[in-house]
């Protein structure tokens, strides 16, 4: 499989998490969303949003978008799950992805930033509360249902990571970005650093990524 990544991309982060997590081989084609790599005709071929991650599967089918491609891999290769067998677990992991891939991670992801920053004009403390807003609310409730959790292990879910970890390191990781106080977030700096303890999210990490500078 062939990924095409930026390396500090959240959804191409998510992507490689899950890709570790199912111990699938895969190689990297960095795209540069700086220079604009994203918008060339060549990667409009493979995905006509022009946005990462893609994934070329086996069969010569490009995917696109994180949730999709995170599903097909859950799918197709059901070894090592990302998602527990009962539904009404299932259906909590889910929810508590969401909350971070729908109501936290589009308010910060690049294309804002470069709105909020150039048509806006907002200065970079302006650009960081902004960010730290949706974070703090995402933050917040997500810390309240782990709470609520009193069977959860030393993840978000029982003894092993999986479908949320996937969503919220990256989203850790872009907090720290802007200057988030995770102090207030016990529960998912424990999980952040239970996380960084095991490989596939060591080789997950953007600054491990070959186009990371």
């Amino acid at each position: 499989m062939k990924l095409y990544s930026y390396w500090r991309s959240g959804t191409s982060y998510r992507t490689r998490i899950a890709l570790e997590l199912k111990g699938l081989a895969y190689d990297i084609t960095p795209v540069d969303l700086r220079t604009g790599a994203h918008k060339e005709q060549d990667f409009l071929t493979l995905n006509p949003q022009g946005l990462v991650p893609s994934l070329e599967v086996e069969d010569g089918i490009t995917l696109s978008q994180s949730p999709a491609i995170i599903e097909y891999l859950e799918e197709r290769f059901p070894e090592r799950p990302l998602l527990p067998k009962e539904p009404t677990a299932r259906a909590r992991v889910r929810a508590m992805a969401a909350l971070v891939g729908c109501d936290i991670h589009p308010l910060n992801n690049l294309r804002v930033l470069k709105y909020l920053r150039g048509d806006l004009q907002l200065d970079q403390s302006q650009t960081d509360l902004w960010a730290q807003t949706w974070i703090t609310a995402g933050f917040q409730a997500l810390e309240e249902l782990l709470s609520q959790d009193t069977s959860r292990g030393d993840f978000c879910h029982g003894a092993q990571p999986g479908l949320v970890e996937c969503y919220l390191l990256p989203q850790i990781y872009s907090a720290r970005r802007f200057h988030q106080d995770m102090s207030q977030f016990p529960l998912l700096s424990a999980i952040e650093e239970n996380c960084m303890a095991l490989e596939p999210f060591q080789k997950a990490y953007p600054d491990n990524q070959p186009d990371a500078d």
